[in-house]
């Protein structure tokens, strides 16, 4: 099992994947800081349904043409990077997107109903799915992470988690 998604990744609109999220302004030219969530956002020159176009990227440095100033960049502080998810690579078998599992029902290998995946976190050691219970009373549900390697199988409906890491 192998992922080529961003670490971050997450569904914001149906069929848009974030890819990067602006962190600030940098120097006075109109520059801003990014947070990549993915191997390479190289390949995309538009952002965000064509709202904003790249310019010039170096490492995690970008400057856009519709921004032209510092206190416009300083403005965009906060800001999700977007791209459709048909504008991502295809995978190898055995690859996944974060987002492509987000949202998808858990089950156990004994057929149980876990709940539904909100997250999938890598910190370092690899990849790590939380899902959330149904709720209760109201209530969210309580949460829980397995790691990845326990995940034998997932397809677009669910994903399948060995029921020996189930809390």
């Amino acid at each position: 099992m192998a992922t080529r998604a961003p670490a971050a990744a997450a569904i914001v609109a149906s069929g848009q994947v974030v890819l990067a999220a602006v962190i600030g302004a940098h120097g006075v030219g109109g520059e801003v800081k990014l947070k990549v969530f993915a191997e390479q956002i190289e390949a995309h020159r538009s952002f965000n349904d064509g709202a904003l176009t790249i310019v010039t990227l170096r490492n995690n440095i970008a400057r856009f043409a519709e921004v032209t100033d510092r206190n416009a960049a300083e403005a965009m502080r906060g800001t999700l990077l977007t791209v459709p998810r048909a504008a991502l690579p295809a995978l190898d078998e055995g690859e996944y997107y974060h987002a492509d599992l987000i949202g998808l029902s858990a089950v156990s290998t004994a057929g149980d109903a876990l709940g539904q995946v909100v997250a999938v976190e890598n910190f370092g050691a690899g990849d790590v799915v939380e899902v959330e219970r149904p709720s209760e009373d109201g209530r969210p549900g309580k949460r829980f992470m397995v790691p990845m390697s326990a995940v034998p199988e997932w397809n677009e409906q669910r994903l399948v988690i060995d029921a020996a890491f189930v809390e």
